[in-house]
C-alpha cells in the first residue's frame, strides 16, 4: 500500500471539499447556495435529496457549508 497517497485518491473521488477561510470566501459561499436556493435548484443532503423550500433551511446549509455561527440578529 501506498503511504504517500492522498486520502482523496484512495477514495476515487478526487478533491475532498473544504470550507472557505476568508471572510470573502465565506461570503461568496453563502452568496452561491442562496442562489440555488432562489433558482429552485439547491437539495438537502446529497444531490438527489428532497429540494429545500425553506428559507430558513437554505440559510442553514449555506452557513453550515461556509463555516460560519448565526451570529445575534
Amino acid at each position: 500500500m501506498n503511504t504517500s497517497a492522498s486520502f482523496a485518491g484512495i477514495t476515487g473521488r478526487g478533491k475532498m471539499r473544504t470550507k472557505p477561510k476568508t471572510k470573502a470566501g465565506k461570503a461568496a459561499k453563502i452568496e452561491r447556495v442562496m442562489h440555488e436556493y432562489k433558482h429552485g435548484t439547491l437539495r438537502s443532503g446529497s444531490k438527489t435529496g428532497p429540494k429545500v423550500r425553506s428559507r430558513k433551511q437554505a440559510q442553514a446549509i449555506a452557513l453550515s457549508e461556509a463555516g460560519k455561527k448565526k451570529g445575534k440578529r
